[in-house]
């Protein structure tokens, strides 16, 4: 069976993406060689998306993983659906291409299949993630987003990339991109957090009017990162509708809410480290939601974002500040 085509939606510049994903971030406490463990397990269960970035800091080992299943026959490269995602430090556009090769080199790749940008604000350039001043603040800086964009589109026209896209912005931020004069290439997804709390509805159906595929991070609540998440946050999986569908169907909670974003035209992405889950996370194509299921799911919305880059707040670029 050809998984990745029967699993994927073709993006606005021809080329196909399997619909369920395979995320790779991990906890600062978690060891770098769980990734390479976990993708090998991901690929041999049939997962063909697998979503990085050079913020996770495991590309090393994420890309030979991948390299190990190509020797060993399970997949060919072309088989492989691989993100990578331009982190903050180099959106300048004379940063833009070099990140990229860094990836690549990490990687052992000629080539990724998506490379997107991470967020829309931009930070001091250099070797630090977050490059913070003397009292701690994190250093923000301002780059046009369309230059970085340009930059991008370089990369897909030096075979460096497939397709190009971006993440965490908002329709006022697509706008800026998809209006800018001399565009070559539309962005072919937006990749932001989605999930039942918050299931971004009007960022999706904007989204589906200009042919941009919306994919889901943080689609099964989120990891508890003290960086990102506050500790306090809501677990979505303990739910009570969501347990009360899952049961009724014979499965997860995580099930569910994966099938709910793919039934309404969503690409999603599940994170795990535990091979049983992850497993479970690529069952999702031999069952249905209801309408009534689906309902009840979007009755949970509550515009909860456990990501909110609280750092960057004041940033003219700061993506939340919109309601979508």
């Amino acid at each position: 069976m050809d998984l990745k085509h029967s699993h994927s939606v073709k993006l606005n510049d021809g080329c196909c993406m399997p619909v369920l994903g395979f995320g790779t971030y991990a906890a600062q406490d978690t060891p770098k060689s769980k990734a390479a463990e976990a993708t090998r397990v991901a690929i041999d269960v049939g997962f063909r998306h697998i979503d990085a970035a050079y913020l996770y800091q495991n590309e090393e080992e994420v890309g030979e993983a991948i390299r190990e299943k190509i020797a060993d026959g399970t997949v060919k490269r072309e088989d492989i659906f691989y993100t990578t995602k331009l982190w903050a430090t180099f959106f300048r556009p004379e940063l833009v291409r070099p990140a990229l090769e860094r990836s690549l080199k990490k990687l052992g790749l000629d080539y990724v299949d998506l490379f997107i940008i991470h967020v829309p604000f931009a930070m001091k350039p250099g070797e630090e993630m977050l490059p913070e001043d003397a009292s701690g603040e994190v250093i923000l800086e301002t780059v046009d987003l369309r230059d970085t964009w340009e930059a991008l589109e370089k990369c897909k026209d030096a075979g460096l990339t497939k397709s190009i896209g971006v993440s965490n912005f908002n329709h006022k931020q697509l706008e800026l991109i998809l209006n800018k004069p001399g565009l070559k290439y539309k962005p072919v997804c937006n990749q932001v957090e989605s999930h039942p709390y918050l299931n971004q509805s009007k960022l999706l159906a904007f989204c589906k009017s200009k042919d941009i595929v919306l994919v889901a991070y943080s689609t099964l609540g989120s990891h508890r990162d003290p960086k990102w998440v506050d500790k306090d946050s809501p677990h979505l999986l303990e739910d009570p509708v969501l347990k009360a569908i899952a049961k009724k169907h014979g499965r997860s909670p995580g099930q569910v809410v994966l099938c709910f974003q793919l039934q309404r035209g969503v690409v999603a992405l599940a994170k795990s480290f535990n091979e049983k889950r992850i497993k479970e996370n690529f069952q999702v194509f031999d069952f249905e939601l209801t309408p009534e299921d689906m309902k009840a799911i979007e009755g949970l919305n509550r515009n909860f974002r456990y990501i909110t880059f609280q750092f960057a707040t004041s940033h003219p670029y700061y993506p939340f500040s919109e309601e979508y």
